[in-house]
Parts: C-alpha cells; structure tokens; sequence
C-alpha cells in the first residue's frame, strides 16, 4: 500500500479549507498544513498560545526564536498577524469565532467521537491541552492521522478504547491512506490515496467504509 508523506496529507487537508477560514491548527500532523495555502486562498491561521495570521515555516536562516505555534515550531506571521493572551486565545475558540480546527488523533469512531490526548501508556503523561475547548467551540473538526499503527492496529473505529476529548465533534478524517467523512450512516470515503483500493484500506479499518 502507499501512504501519503506527511507534506502530502497537509497539502490535502489545505485543499478543503475555504478561502477567508479562520483556522486553527492542533500540535504534531497539524502544524504543517500552514505552508499550503492553495494560490489565490487567503487562509487565517489561529494558533492557541496566542496568534492570528500565522503563515509557512521561515526559511533556513531566518528564523526568529520568538516566534513559536503552540507546537514551540517556529514559524513566520503574515501581514495584519496579531499577538494577544491566552484569555482572547480561548475565548476566540469557545466562542465560536474559529471556523475549522485541524487536530491530530489516536482514534477516531464512526459516531465522531475523538481520542486524541491519552492512551492507555501511562509511560507519557496525558495533557488534554486546549483540544476539548476545540472540539466544543468550532463547527467543523478535521482530523489529520495515521490510518493504522505501526503494527497495523486500526486506529479508524466502531469505538474509540481511549479517553475521549469530544462525542460526535469530528466532520471529516484525513489519513495517509484515505479521506473520509463522518455520517450518520458512519465513515463514508471522499478518497483514497492515490494507489490504493477501498479493499486494502478497509482491511485496516475496524469500522465499515461506506461508498
């Protein structure tokens, strides 16, 4: 099977993203999506440690040290960015004033439930982190994840096995292997990677992928 690079499934996610969006981008996968802005889109970036207008990576040699997403990624701001504190932050994402967030997972259900800061490995301490203030304050949750684990363990579900962050908050997943969207029938596919089969994709899907 072939999965999408990391860069790839930004580059997907930045597809769907509507021109003059205000977006919020969740720590690890999330982060890259800011560097593919589709010509001719104005995307705003939100990044919860308290910055609007968040823009690509800065290029090597011109980074500013100051200048960190809630990831500590450096990263570069567009003309009219704004910095402000964490009050104005959260109350921008609780108030609904975020049109999408991009959030990574452990696990997502067919129902949207989303599983995304604690495993069963206590080895990594858990830390919710503003994901729950996310998933209850924006009207659509994008998720950007692996399909499978490393061992192929699905990570697509019936039912998440984790501790939840939201129930019923995801709208769409973007994995490696595939785009699906969340309905009340379940998990119905938008598309596959390229050079793969809804076959091969479903036998690392726990839940059923509808067509």
């Amino acid at each position: 099977m072939k999965s999408l690079s990391d860069a790839d499934l930004a580059a997907r996610v930045a597809r769907d993203i509507p021109d003059g969006s205000y977006v919020n981008l969740g720590i690890g996968k999330p982060t890259h999506v800011s560097a593919y802005v589709p010509e001719g889109r104005e995307v705003i970036y939100h990044s919860e440690n308290g910055i609007i207008g968040v823009g690509p990576p800065p290029a090597e040699g011109s980074e500013d040290p100051e200048l960190i997403d809630a990831s500590k990624r450096l990263i570069t701001t567009v003309p009219g960015a704004a910095y402000f504190e964490h009050t104005d932050s959260f109350a921008m994402m609780r108030g609904g004033h975020i049109d999408i967030a991009v959030l990574g997972a452990y696990q997502v259900a067919e129902n949207g439930d989303l599983a995304n800061w604690a495993t069963l490995d206590e080895t990594y301490p858990p830390a919710v982190g503003g994901a729950m203030d996310l998933v209850v304050g924006v009207p659509k949750v994008f998720v950007m994840m692996r399909h499978a684990g490393k061992d192929r363990t699905p990570k697509v579900l019936r039912r998440c096995t984790y501790p939840l962050t939201g129930l019923g908050v995801v709208t769409r997943v973007y994995t490696d292997l595939a785009v699906l969207d969340v309905t009340p029938r379940g998990f119905v596919l938008v598309d596959l990677a390229p050079g793969n089969t809804l076959d091969e994709v479903q036998a690392l899907t726990e839940a059923t992928i509808h067509v």
